[in-house]
């Protein structure tokens, strides 16, 4: 049975968006460190050591997970390696403040491919929220100039957040379907390991095709140490746990109006750390995006 939304509960379900926001900035610091295929792949295997010895059960022949192999291995390839790589793409050439606000469309987006792709039902009232949201993606593109749209030429890092943004739609959805062993999705540590594992043959494909097609050298060092500890135990272990804490508590329509504030978190987080201070378009995307998550969710 699902509560009201406590202050407790509140505060779980805002970590993960901080976390999150917080691994669009040291994406952003050490993209000139590390290629940024190389970056998830890193960062997954440094996960994967965590949560070993967490849920390291669900590895074992009679566990359950191995009938149910090809399902783990959409999961991996669509909230792992696609999804995360993607996204530190992104932060080559684009700024974690227009990363996240472009990801901030991510609830629209899940409505979009519930309705083409796995039947969901779309009200009137919904899509003037879709429309919303669009809006302030749009003006994130366009940098603030509407005119600008007529020959709109997206950065490149732009596309990759969108195309993630896609990747994560079709993710979410995909959890939704009850295809999964019960004593696996009971064990949240197990879960997460046995997407991890076959995202990691996706990550670990892209790697050695990153750097077969010529990938700068890492530049290790301290920064890019400290960089690798904060998005495996934060943002890929800690804000998962807390994310799906949070959304058992509350149910999935409550909980997804919080991703919202991954963007004003990135605003912060970006303005304290890379000196990258938004603009008056910024704010009025975030407006857009969360009018028009507010309006698609009302009863």
């Amino acid at each position: 049975m699902q509560e009201r939304l406590t202050f407790r509960t509140a505060l779980l379900l805002a970590f993960g968006p901080l976390m999150w926001a917080g691994n669009a900035v040291v994406g952003r610091v050490v993209h000139t460190l590390v290629p940024p295929i190389t970056l998830n792949f890193l960062r997954w295997a440094l996960a994967f050591a965590i949560l070993l010895p967490l849920g390291g059960w669900v590895l074992k022949r009679g566990s359950g997970l191995w009938p149910y192999w090809r399902r783990f291995a959409l999961l991996g390839l669509l909230g792992v390696g696609l999804y995360n790589a993607l996204q530190y793409m992104a932060l080559q050439t684009s700024s974690p403040i227009n990363v996240t606000l472009v990801g901030a469309s991510l609830p629209m987006c899940m409505l979009v491919v519930g309705a083409l792709f796995f039947g969901a039902s779309v009200s009137r009232q919904q899509v003037l929220g879709a429309l919303l949201s669009l809006a302030g993606v749009l003006l994130v593109l366009s940098r603030g100039e509407w005119q600008q749209l007529l020959g709109l030429r997206l950065v490149l890092g732009d596309v990759f957040m969108l195309l993630a943004t896609v990747s994560w739609a079709f993710y979410s959805w995909q959890l939704t379907l009850p295809r999964d062993p019960p004593t696996v999705r009971a064990d949240w540590a197990a879960f997460l390991l046995a997407q991890i594992t076959f995202g990691l043959l996706w990550s670990g494909g892209m790697t050695a095709v990153e750097w077969g097609l010529g990938a700068a050298p890492i530049q290790w060092g301290w920064t890019l140490a400290a960089a690798l500890v904060f998005v495996a135990v934060g943002p890929a272990v800690l804000a998962y746990r807390a994310w799906g804490a949070g959304m058992q508590r509350v149910g999935p329509n409550v909980a997804g109006l919080f991703i919202n504030l991954t963007p004003l978190f990135a605003t912060v987080l970006s303005a304290a750390f890379l000196g990258e201070w938004p603009h008056l378009y910024h704010g009025l995307a975030f407006a857009l995006i969360v009018g028009g998550i507010w309006v698609s969710a009302r009863r």
